[in-house]
């Protein structure tokens, strides 16, 4: 799974355009992600990413960053042994697309917009 474009509020993956946030792991896309709390980060959010166990979680915390990343959340997920990449919608893109391209098992959960 490539991700074509992502411009704030539309994220392009293999020619189909999603609107709303999104989970994205090698071999299928998780559309309309929500979360319990929608600019704050719970483990709970992930639990398909937990069940799935990437080597590395990319989290796109939107355009401007709003999305926060609590420090337990983050704790967790080392402790699962999964590594955490957490940067602007943009950035996490490229970094997944780079993930991606070196075969690595990533995940990407990109907020689309703020």
């Amino acid at each position: 799974m490539k991700i074509d474009s992502y411009n704030f509020g539309s994220i392009k993956i293999d020619g189909k355009e999603y609107r709303n946030d999104i989970i994205v792991f090698p071999d299928r896309v998780s559309p309309d992600w929500w979360r319990k709390e929608g600019h704050n980060l719970h483990i709970e959010d992930l639990k398909e990413i937990l069940d799935y166990s990437p080597d590395v979680l990319i989290i796109g915390t939107g355009a401007n960053g709003v999305m926060n990343v609590p420090e337990p959340t983050k704790n967790k997920l080392k402790e699962s042994g999964i590594e955490v990449i957490e940067e602007k919608t943009t950035m996490a893109v490229n970094i997944f697309n780079q993930k991606i391209e070196k075969d690595t098992n990533a995940v990407g959960a990109f907020h689309l917009t703020c």
